[in-house]
């Protein structure tokens, strides 16, 4: 059976950070009602500016799921800056596949023009932090020098 082979080399934690903190500084104003509608009016009115239609009204609903994605995905993006291993790297990159498959999706069905500047960023984040992963050959474990013998990771060889 293949298995994975860890990303070791430190280029890549830092484009796991820089991911993190895009993300922090993209969706921090997303994680409450009241930073949330002054979002709302900015892309609104942004998406008016560069000719694309304006977002739909606000609602309770949009405003919960709204709140409910910038929580988590802020709680997310802090734990890749405060300790960005290669593992994050690997699920952050499948969170942003999942993540364009839904702004493709929103796109085909009308959504703004707007999305397509954030459906490209996460697609190159997501191909920076997927490409590195590549399968190994070897049946057994993770081929990961840099990982102790148990299977946890060790942040403090990542960084050098």
């Amino acid at each position: 059976m293949s298995r994975l082979r860890t990303p070791t080399h430190p280029t890549y934690c830092r484009v796991v950070r820089a991911s993190a903190w895009y993300d922090l500084v993209v969706t921090a104003g997303f994680a409450t009602p009241w930073t949330y509608v002054l979002v709302h009016d900015v892309l609104s009115s942004g998406g008016l500016a560069l000719g694309f239609e304006a977002l739909p009204e606000l609602d309770t609903w949009q405003v919960l799921f709204a709140n409910l994605m910038g929580s988590v995905v802020v709680v997310w993006a802090v734990l890749r800056i405060v300790r960005p291993l290669p593992e994050h790297g690997l699920f952050d990159g499948i969170a942003r596949t999942l993540f364009a498959t839904w702004q493709a999706y929103a796109l085909a069905h009308g959504a703004s023009g707007l999305l397509w500047l954030f459906f490209g960023i996460e697609v190159a984040f997501g191909v920076l932090q997927l490409v590195p992963w590549r399968w190994g050959r070897n049946a057994g474990s993770v081929t990961n020098d840099a990982s102790p013998t148990d299977g946890r990771s060790d942040a403090s060889t990542y960084w050098k």
